[in-house]
């Protein structure tokens, strides 16, 4: 093994040593407002240099999200800059994934006539890391002019042919499906390229796995919420990269109930993993799956490029929980239903 590749697994499994414990998230439950969420986090975590500088008497709820997704996207970008055949992907995949968080977040507030704030909360310090114009994004008034600002990026040719409703609506939840497909084929298609032998097989072995639960969540939702035909449901489903047979997924599309789908795919090798992790609904279990197989490879893989994806999914993985904490302590949800929703 070079030595950059030894500092890759060293430094991925620092960052990953030093992440947030059982006890961090039961101190940070017990935090009864926001500014003692940011206390606990600027004194005894990890995210301590992030914070440093901020007042956390007034610091705002918006404000503390937007540092610890900085934070989050320069330690990505640190760890990326390690020499290697995957690294210039993996870091693209880190600005893609931002680029399909922030347009998800503008038509949001496009359905609910609210794009003014946009602007307002975009992370200005990804402007100068993506193509996108944000300030021609952020004037957008419909999905015509949204995609007139999306122009001259990849994203066009992939949203063009997605139109509004009869109250100017985006599909959203299928235009989410369409881009997070489009990044994560986009990062394996590198993979599949770049690596060879054990590292490959564990890198197909990841992704296949974290697309097979995926399949499986948006059969459950398509069928629960929209009722579609089985041929559609298939459509609308990301095939290249699967463990699953095709005909275990033509039972899933067609079958009568979502307890019947449930019973189909842990019918399979793969499914047996439902079995094993505790989940709050169907939509939780895939980034369940994607984390419990993350922290598996940190742990006893000795490929960097698998170490170093693995740390960045557990880190968003992390900056996710402590979003739903902030939000949760925010808004008074109970903190059962809170920490239900935690990731560890």
């Amino acid at each position: 093994m070079s030595t950059t590749s030894l500092a890759v697994l060293t430094k991925a499994r620092a960052k990953f040593g030093v992440r947030l414990k059982e006890r961090d998230y039961q101190n940070l439950l017990n935090c009864q407002s926001v500014p003692e969420i940011m206390v606990y986090l600027k004194s005894h975590t990890h995210f301590a240099k992030a914070l440093a500088d901020v007042d956390e008497r007034n610091v705002h709820r918006g404000r503390l999200e937007m540092l610890l997704r900085q934070n989050l996207f320069y330690e990505f970008d640190a760890l990326c800059r390690y020499d290697s055949d995957v690294s210039d992907g993996f870091s693209r995949y880190v600005i893609e994934k931002t680029e399909v968080e922030q347009i998800l977040r503008f038509l949001i507030l496009l359905s609910a006539n609210a794009t003014e704030k946009f602007i307002l909360q975009f992370p200005a310090f990804f402007s100068k890391h993506t193509e996108i114009d944000v300030n021609r994004l952020a004037g957008a008034t419909d999905y015509a002019s949204f995609l007139e600002a999306l122009a001259p990026t990849p994203y066009y040719r992939l949203l063009k042919d997605f139109q509004p409703n009869a109250e100017g609506r985006p599909p959203v939840a299928e235009i989410e499906m369409k881009l997070y497909g489009y990044i994560y084929q986009n990062l394996l298609t590198l993979v599949l390229k770049k690596t060879k032998g054990q590292e490959r097989d564990e890198l197909e072995t990841l992704f296949y796995t974290i697309n097979d639960y995926t399949i499986f969540s948006r059969i459950l939702r398509l069928k629960k919420y929209y009722e579609l035909e089985p041929e559609k449901i298939k459509e609308s489903l990301f095939l290249r990269y699967t463990h699953l047979s095709p005909a275990l997924i033509d039972r899933m599309c067609r079958a009568e109930t979502t307890a019947e789908v449930f019973d189909i795919m842990q019918s399979a090798g793969t499914g047996r993993m439902i079995g094993k992790i505790g989940y709050s609904y169907a939509g939780d279990i895939p980034p369940r799956v994607k984390y419990r197989l993350a922290k598996k490879n940190i742990h006893f893989s000795v490929n960097p490029s698998v170490v170093m994806i693995s740390f960045m999914f557990t880190a968003e993985t992390e900056l996710m929980n402590v979003i739903s904490l902030i939000e949760g302590i925010r808004y008074q949800v109970d903190r059962k239903t809170i920490r239900s929703l935690l990731i560890m």
